[in-house]
């Protein structure tokens, strides 16, 4: 594999990139992340690279310079760009990271960067239940499996058996659930390393039953949820004996806006981009959400949305 040079052009987030590894995908520099993340908010990747496959993935990671930081980007759902953008290179998993197959009656092999609407319909379609959940979470299996993605009572740590990883310098790990280390909304993974695949286990089930209850926590989201806005989803982690939207609505802040930021007054533990707003509005606004909470309740909030890059 030959190297390739890159002159960063004028203005750019990092100046520490100059020679890449020439790729079999596609590697993109200056590339705006906006329109890939809800908030539709945020700067330029100085990279952004879309593997054509692991091999190729690995190879790149292989030959990278180890002090260039890499970041692993899905659905971008739950995530804050800031306005400055993301230093070295952010990767995107495609098509090719996103087949779900079954591997037994109740164990599905499933590509990072599949959603988890594809993961939760093909378990129903093999008759595996208990993976239901995933069709409420708005993100990847990436990003499930390093963050303990979950919703209406199931979290990825009961479900998964283990996943692979590409780590930062390009070897293949296989990580059994025992080796995340979970808690909530928190894996172990190293910095820069790179889901792309993982086992789910589930239990028999009907393909009725399954549908079902997937329709029961479809309407619940649709009830309660402000899903048609330029949204992150849920902003902060429930408090131990404590529901975030709770402590949000105590505290005054239910429509609360910052520029064009608002707290949802649909659900108080969203934020939302009513148009025009910069990530600085909104990482802003609910920093002041905690400041409130705070002084209304003297309860912490921590963020559940990853906030990452540059200031402006």
């Amino acid at each position: 594999m030959h190297l390739g040079q890159y002159q960063p052009s004028k203005g750019s987030p990092c100046m520490s990139v100059h020679i890449l590894p020439k790729v079999e995908g596609k590697l993109t520099p200056e590339a705006p992340l906006a329109p890939l993340v809800w908030f539709k908010s945020g700067g330029c990747a100085e990279y952004l690279f879309e593997p054509k496959d692991i091999h190729d993935l690995q190879e790149f990671l292989r030959l990278l310079d180890p002090n260039v930081p890499v970041m692993a980007l899905g659905l971008g759902s739950n995530l804050i760009v800031r306005d400055g953008g993301v230093r070295g290179v952010v990767v995107r998993l495609g098509k090719a990271f996103a087949k779900v197959t079954a591997v037994d009656a109740v164990t599905l092999n499933c590509g990072a960067g599949a959603s988890g609407i594809l993961v939760s319909s093909t378990a129903r379609d093999t008759g595996i239940s208990g993976l239901e959940f995933l069709r409420s979470i708005p993100g990847t299996v990436g990003g499930f499996v390093r963050m303990n993605g979950g919703a209406y009572g199931g979290e990825v740590k009961d479900i998964l058996r283990d996943c692979d990883v590409v780590m930062r310098d390009g070897s293949l790990a296989t990580l059994s659930v025992e080796e995340l280390h979970y808690s909530y909304r928190h894996s172990e993974l190293p910095d820069g390393a790179i889901v792309v695949g993982a086992r789910f286990r589930g239990v028999p089930g009907e393909a009725e039953a399954i549908q079902a209850e997937m329709d029961r926590i479809s309407a619940a989201r649709e009830a309660s949820q402000p899903l048609r806005s330029k949204t992150g989803g849920s902003t902060f982690k429930n408090p131990d004996g404590h529901k975030a939207w709770q402590l949000v609505d105590e505290a005054g802040c239910r429509g609360l806006q910052i520029g064009g930021a608002q707290v949802s007054e649909k659900h108080t533990n969203f934020l939302i981009n009513t148009g025009d707003a910069t990530s600085a509005d909104i990482e802003a606004l609910g920093d002041e959400v905690r400041q409130r909470v705070k002084a209304k309740s003297g309860i912490d909030l921590h963020w559940e949305i990853q906030r990452v890059g540059e200031t402006k």
